[in-house]
């Protein structure tokens, strides 16, 4: 099993000496989160850390993962760089192939793309997207991603996005993988049949033998059980060696490790120099 660091919204100034750090260390890659903005007012709730409650977002220093990357890649020569996740929902598709496809070029093929709907109707509003019929645009975006990524013409008429015969030029050496987030039963029949993989956010082994039991019978739906298929997870069960035989008995491909809860509102005072020692620490213990 593969192990992922996540910086987990640090300091921008972090970010260079962490991932040369953790390309040092053994780490597989580097993962980023992705936030467009914090609203002010909002009815609707974060689904990700158990009381619904977002406010420990608001002063978190997310940075652009398709501006961040590129230049840790450029110092960087083995770590692979993912997103967990990447809004796609609310983006302009052929925008982002053109973009992933020049990052995964000028990184020599070192790119995951993680991709998920956002939670928050706010996020569709700010972007001029309707939140209405998200998943079908979801849907045909990723098929847009593909098709552009393929370097051929390509013409796309979906349910709720279309565009004429375009193709883009360069694109990379080795297909990008498309690793689709999302607990809910939508969002994994969606990775089954559209993904290259799946990205689960902060359950427990015994949670995600639940989520991914459910998966595996989606891909044998859509007849594409036998293809390759990653599985990236954050958990808690990860920090320990029973934790990690447990997700690794799942066939659980990479673990996303981040030394700090980002969730619980409390601001991050610690070091670069202690999350160093840190990441050092779990290597030394973990990583072959």
């Amino acid at each position: 099993m593969k192990f992922s660091f996540s910086p987990s919204m640090c300091s921008t100034e972090q970010y260079l000496p962490l991932t040369l750090a953790a390309e040092e260390a053994g780490f597989s890659s580097i993962s980023f989160p992705d936030s467009l903005c914090y609203p002010e007012h909002s009815s609707s709730e974060y689904p990700y850390n158990g009381d619904g409650s977002r406010e420990f977002l608001k002063d978190l220093p997310f940075v652009e993962p398709m501006v961040a990357i590129p230049f840790l890649a450029a110092h960087t020569s083995r770590i692979r760089f993912n997103t967990g996740i990447y809004k796609l929902a609310v983006r302009q598709p052929v925008v982002v192939a053109k973009q992933i496809s020049t990052l995964a070029i000028l990184s020599n093929n070192r790119f995951d793309f993680g991709v998920g709907l956002s939670p928050w109707p706010e996020d569709f509003e700010a972007c001029h997207v309707p939140w209405e019929k998200r998943g079908q645009r979801f849907d045909d975006q990723i098929h847009i991603l593909r098709g552009l990524l393929s370097g051929e013409f390509f013409a796309y008429e979906g349910d709720q996005l279309s565009i004429n015969s375009i193709k883009l030029c360069p694109v990379p050496s080795a297909p990008i993988p498309i690793i689709v987030g999302g607990h809910s039963d939508a969002a994994l029949r969606r990775a089954a049949k559209l993904g290259d993989g799946w990205i689960g956010a902060g359950a427990s082994a015994e949670e995600y033998a639940v989520l991914l039991g459910k998966l595996q019978e989606f891909r044998k739906q859509f007849e594409r059980d036998h293809l390759p298929f990653a599985i990236h997870v954050s958990s808690a069960d990860a920090y320990h060696q029973s934790g990690q035989d447990a997700l690794a008995a799942l066939n659980v491909d990479e673990c996303h490790i981040g030394f700090r809860n980002p969730y619980d509102g409390k601001p991050d005072t610690e070091t670069v120099e202690v999350k160093i020692e840190q990441l050092q620490g779990f290597a030394k213990k973990f990583i072959r």
